[in-house]
């Protein structure tokens, strides 16, 4: 990763950012290992590409974090608050989406929607303070 200034790595928004990051890593790896077999046609299961979706998205939120804080420009704050809702948004979506995946590890998504709703409530009282 890259250096974040010290008084950003400590604002809740962020901290919540890392735990998301984590726990979508450790869900996508689980699921992983259950949806990278061929199915018996020889077709693969496109749930492993949401679980490559949500690693991806839980991994852009914290950068976001970091350029809307230390934006000077409204305009620009806007589009990265923007872009992390956006973020936020689609992950929560995939999340839903691969509940309904053939794995056991589709029984730790709530947990991960969990955390993103916490992520969410965080995200709107810290877009306040911008």
């Amino acid at each position: 990763m890259y250096h974040v200034p010290t008084h950003l790595s400590e604002l809740p928004i962020y901290k919540k950012a890392m735990e998301i990051i984590i726990l979508s890593r450790s869900i996508s790896t689980y699921l992983n290992y259950d949806l990278s077999y061929l199915k018996p046609d020889g077709t693969e299961d496109n749930d492993v590409y949401f679980s490559g979706d949500i690693v991806q998205q839980s991994t852009s939120l914290a950068p976001e974090i970091v350029n809307a804080e230390l934006e000077r420009y409204s305009d620009k704050k806007h589009k990265h608050l923007a872009s992390l809702e956006k973020l936020t948004n689609r992950l929560y979506r995939n999340c839903i989406r691969l509940e309904n995946c053939n794995s056991n590890g589709k029984d730790y998504l709530p947990v991960l929607r969990s955390e993103l709703k916490k992520f969410k409530k965080l995200q709107h009282t810290w877009m306040l303070t911008l």
